[in-house]
C-alpha cells in the first residue's frame, strides 16, 4: 500500500472533481428528497458525486474499503486495514441555499486513525488538508489553531440546542457561539484560529468529522468524543458520542463542564 503522503494528491484530485459537479448544480434547480427516518436532506448532486468518487477512488486504491453518507453501508469495509470515509457533499443544506460553505470531505483510516484528509469548498475555491503527522494547511498556508486559554467569551462554533442549560451538569460555557451547518468547516475554521473551539453534543457519523478532525489536530487542535475519548474510525456501527475540538485549555474545559457534579 502506498504511504499516507500518496493517498493526499489522490484526495486533493477527487476533492476538485467533486468541486465540478458540485458548480455545474449550484444555485439550479436540483432535485432534492428527504431521506428516511428523518436522516436529512439530499440532493441529485450528492448521490452524482458519490457515484463519481466511489468509482475512481475504489479503482485507483482496489484494496482499500469504503464508508460514505450516501453509499448503503457494507459490513465488507471492516475487513480493510485502510478505509476511504467521504462525505460528499458536508452541509448539504448549505447547498441548498445556494450558500458557499459547503464542502467535499474525503479522509482516508488506517487501523482505526485519519492519516490523509482534504475539505475542498468549491464556490470559494478552498482546500483544506492534512496528513499525519505532517501539519495541516488551507492551499499553501500552514495552519494554527487560537492561542486563548480563557473560556469566558471565547468564539464557539455550536447549534442553540448544543448550550442549554440541562445539558452541562457543571455550567453551560460562557462562549459567543455562532454555528455553520457543515461540521468539517467548523473543525476547519477552528484548524485556521478563526474561531476558538467547536463542540456538538449530539452524535455525530464518521463522514461528518473525519477529514476535519485531521485538519483541526494536525493544527494544533485537542479533538475528542464530547465523552473525551478518542474515537476508532471505520467502526461496526460508525457513529460517535459528540466531538468536542479547541486548544488543549479550552477543550479541557469544556469536558469539566461536561461533567456530571461529584
Amino acid at each position: 500500500m502506498p504511504p499516507a503522503e500518496g493517498d493526499l494528491p489522490l484526495l486533493l484530485d477527487h476533492a476538485r472533481a467533486a468541486g465540478e459537479i458540485a458548480r455545474r448544480h449550484h444555485r439550479k434547480d436540483v432535485l432534492t428528497w428527504e431521506k428516511e427516518g428523518g436522516a436529512g436532506p439530499v440532493t441529485a448532486a450528492d448521490l452524482e458525486i458519490d457515484a463519481m468518487l466511489r468509482s475512481r477512488l475504489l479503482a485507483a486504491r482496489p484494496g482499500y474499503g469504503w464508508l460514505s453518507e450516501e453509499t448503503e453501508d457494507n459490513a465488507a469495509r471492516l475487513s480493510h486495514e485502510r478505509v476511504f470515509i467521504v462525505d460528499p457533499i458536508d452541509g448539504t443544506r448549505s447547498f441548498m441555499r445556494g450558500e458557499d460553505t459547503f464542502c467535499h470531505a474525503l479522509a482516508v483510516a488506517e487501523a482505526g486513525e485519519i492519516v490523509a484528509a482534504a475539505a475542498y469548498f468549491p464556490i470559494r475555491d478552498e482546500m483544506f488538508w492534512a496528513v499525519k503527522g505532517g501539519g495541516a494547511f488551507r492551499d499553501g498556508e500552514r495552519l494554527a489553531v487560537s492561542s486563548r486559554i480563557e473560556i469566558d467569551g471565547a468564539s464557539a462554533l455550536a447549534g442553540r440546542a448544543q448550550v442549554v442549560p440541562s445539558s452541562w451538569p457543571g455550567g453551560a460555557p460562557p462562549v459567543r457561539r455562532e454555528f455553520r451547518n457543515s461540521l468539517v468547516y467548523r473543525h476547519c475554521l477552528v484548524a485556521s484560529g478563526r474561531f476558538d473551539l467547536a463542540f456538538t453534543l449530539r452524535p455525530a457519523w464518521e463522514w461528518d468529522v473525519a477529514a476535519g478532525e485531521l485538519i483541526a489536530a494536525e493544527a494544533g487542535a485537542t479533538v475528542s468524543t464530547a465523552k473525551g475519548g478518542a474515537w476508532r474510525y471505520n467502526a461496526a456501527e460508525p457513529r460517535m458520542p459528540g466531538v468536542v475540538v479547541g486548544p488543549a485549555a479550552l477543550h479541557a474545559d469544556i469536558l469539566a463542564r461536561l461533567k456530571p457534579a461529584a
